[in-house]
């Protein structure tokens, strides 16, 4: 039986923005809080694009120097590349009644997992708290997630 000294957590950092890249850490997320684990998703560099309001809607597929895309760099790196690849992603996840990223954040949100954003990214990119996601929790430093994370499972997506 667990306690609160031992209930399980995990802690994930999600530090790339391609739509790609998101979803592994909202599906860790998601699964986590499914199975009873307490999580927290920590949004820092570009991963901060999938909880800014303006950004959420239109995050691409990073194809350029991807060794698992199948496409050569030289056509990766072409005007809408990224675009039409995104497109295809979404129209397959659609196939799949796979949520949205943005309805992934809101049902992680109601499932009771918290989301960050890292502070010294939110500076960097000159991003405040207006800019984000009403889901978002708090802006909070590498330190408070440390805090945060204190006997979590960290994961890296």
């Amino acid at each position: 039986m667990e306690t609160a000294n031992n209930k399980r957590k995990v802690a994930i950092i999600c530090s790339h923005g391609g739509l790609d890249e998101v979803y592994p850490a909202l599906i860790l997320g998601n699964a986590a809080r499914q199975s009873g684990i307490d999580a927290f998703v920590f949004f820092t560099f570009w991963g901060l694009d999938a909880i800014t309001t303006s950004k959420v809607d239109h995050l691409h597929v990073n194809l350029a120097g991807n060794a698992s895309s199948g496409m050569p760099t030289i056509l990766g790196g072409l005007p809408g590349m990224e675009t039409l690849a995104a497109s295809m992603m979404k129209k397959q996840m659609a196939e799949l009644d796979l949520p949205t990223v943005k309805e992934m954040l809101q049902i992680l949100d109601e499932s009771g997992a918290e989301l960050y954003a890292c502070e010294l990214a939110m500076k960097m990119f000159k991003r405040t708290r207006e800019d984000l996601l009403p889901q978002v929790k708090d802006v909070i430093t590498a330190g408070d997630f440390y805090d945060l994370a204190e006997g979590a499972q960290i994961i890296f997506t």
